[in-house]
């Protein structure tokens, strides 16, 4: 058994840079990599994927990342965790399987862990959704996926039998760093205190480039060193789970105390209690303490036992956009513009597209905080029209950019660069499930074998 465990975070988000995780595996030193890649209406997307064809489903960089990190992380023993598998985690490990084959490496084990797909016990419930209250039911034509935050456990049972690849579903994004230190120190399941400060190690690291500076930076305010080379983050763990976050000395980015403060609190609505499937995480004595350049160590996480339920992020069509976008230059742009706006105002009302939502904004002047802060403002000399509404069905959502797109010819003069956008909604609520109703598995594909 290991003293100190080094974790990477290969990724933030499902399109995030995959040259910063080669970095790591190349230069970390690393045990594991992380790459945490699903977020809430991403596994609805994936969901639908699936539904068209039955082998995808899975993330659509699974296959380059695996193909750059691969080769440097069976060299240097890294073993990978990742939620890339989301809707389909068994297709994501065969693909992976297929991929290692290719590139040589024979003796690799990958696991899919599943079971968080839970559609049809929701379907068949009579649950209530926790933000609007509404019965899940009323929703039932238009729901699309279902699927609970799974925690450590099965990604732990999946690494006690070799898997040198941990591939899964919709997973508690702190539970992917926890599994392995799980794994790695033996620690107990209801050793609350040790997981909640795991829970701080996960989330500090689950954002990847986050804390090593990019969503911190602020030119002139909180300058931050070469972030076109962005590092991404390592933990150094040890048996207590106490933690130092740091980088591959020659990246870009910086660690510090405030990067890791402001990545602690972020997402966080109650850091007394901030519930995950594995623990109740009490993040209110954490310190935060810099140890040297880059180097900023982390303790004193608490935890309570885990509750008996599970969320679970239910996705549901919830109509169309349509959207149309102009803008306006030179001397009087903003007044071009306003009129711009009434005139397909009226014309919306005039030809009786049935919006439940409409917006008419002037982005650079009141798009973000309304017209109360644009008047104290200089009148800037160019601005974006953006129109857009919720419709029921693509064609009406249709008519709304086409509006846009006749201020071409049919007024205020100068207009150019339009786009317009008709495109689905998938909407997310959650549900609370009991979670004895939830059962993960894994199976191992192995690289090894020609039919996986």
């Amino acid at each position: 058994m290991k003293d100190i465990i080094r974790i990477g975070a290969g990724a933030g988000y499902s399109g995030d840079r995959i040259e910063p995780a080669v970095e790591l595996a190349e230069h970390g030193a690393l045990d594991y990599l992380v790459f945490e890649c699903l977020a809430e209406r991403t596994i609805a997307i994936a969901q639908q994927a699936r539904r068209l064809d039955p082998s995808a489903g899975y993330d659509p960089l699974l296959e380059a990342r695996m193909r750059a990190v691969l080769p440097v992380a069976a060299k240097n023993g890294v073993r990978i965790v990742s939620n890339m598998g989301a809707a389909n985690p068994l297709s994501a490990a065969r693909k992976t399987a297929q991929i290692a084959r290719e590139l040589g490496l024979r003796n690799l084990k990958i696991a899919a862990v599943t079971g968080d797909d839970v559609l049809d016990v929701v379907l068949g419930s009579s649950l209530r959704f926790e933000e609007s209250g509404d019965d899940v039911s009323a929703y039932a034509d238009r729901i699309v996926s279902a699927n609970a935050y799974l925690g450590a456990a099965p990604i732990v049972a999946a690494l006690a039998a070799g898997a040198d690849i941990v591939l899964t579903g919709r997973v508690a994004d702190p539970s992917l760093f926890t599994a392995p230190l799980i794994h790695e120190l033996g620690w107990r399941m209801d050793d609350w205190n040790t997981l909640g400060q795991a829970t701080v190690v996960g989330h500090l690291l689950e954002c990847a480039g986050q804390v090593t500076g990019g969503y911190f930076a602020d030119p002139g305010r909180k300058d931050v060193p070469d972030l076109a080379r962005l590092g991404f983050p390592i933990g150094e763990v040890d048996a207590r789970g106490n933690v130092v976050i740091g980088k591959v000395e020659h990246a870009g980015g910086c660690v510090t105390e405030a990067t890791c403060k402001e990545q602690l609190l972020y997402e966080i609505h109650d850091p007394a209690r901030y519930y995950q499937p594995d623990v109740v995480a009490d993040f209110t004595q954490v310190r935060v303490a810099q140890e040297a350049k880059d180097r900023v160590r982390v303790t004193g996480g608490r935890g309570e036992a885990r509750t008996g339920t599970l969320k679970v992020s239910v996705g549901y069509i919830d109509g169309y956009i349509g959207e149309g976008q102009i803008s306006y230059g030179g001397p009087n742009a903003v007044a071009r513009a306003r009129l711009a706006l009434a005139i397909v105002r009226e014309r919306l009302a005039m030809t009786g597209v049935d919006t439940s939502e409409l917006r008419f904004d002037l982005i650079g002047v009141n798009a973000l905080y309304g017209d109360s802060l644009a008047a104290s403002l200089e009148e800037p000399y160019e601005v974006r029209v953006r129109v857009a509404g919720r419709v029921s069905n693509a064609g009406e959502a249709a008519r709304i950019g086409n509006e846009v797109e006749t201020l071409y010819t049919n007024g205020p003069s100068g207009g150019g660069g339009v786009t317009k956008a008709t495109r689905e909604v998938l909407a997310v609520q959650s549900v609370l499930l009991p979670g004895d109703l939830v059962r993960p598995v894994f199976e191992i594909v192995e690289a090894s074998n020609e039919t996986a």
